[in-house]
């Protein structure tokens, strides 16, 4: 799951630059929109990722 977090912020940050320089002929408010929602998704499976392996870890004896 730590993956896919890191993969959509990655591509958050390739939306943001597609957007701001018009390299793939998107508008600036178009790419700014796909920043924040793959932002979104990149810290909804990091909190995912974290209470899903603190539960697995088990009682420390």
């Amino acid at each position: 799951m730590l993956r896919a977090a890191i993969a959509f912020f990655v591509l958050a940050i390739v939306a943001f630059i597609f957007g701001a320089s018009g390299i793939a002929g998107m508008s600036m408010e178009i790419g700014r929109i796909l920043l924040f929602v793959f932002l979104v998704l990149a810290v909804i499976s990091f909190v995912i990722n974290l209470v899903s392996t603190r539960g697995s870890r088990g009682p420390k004896l």
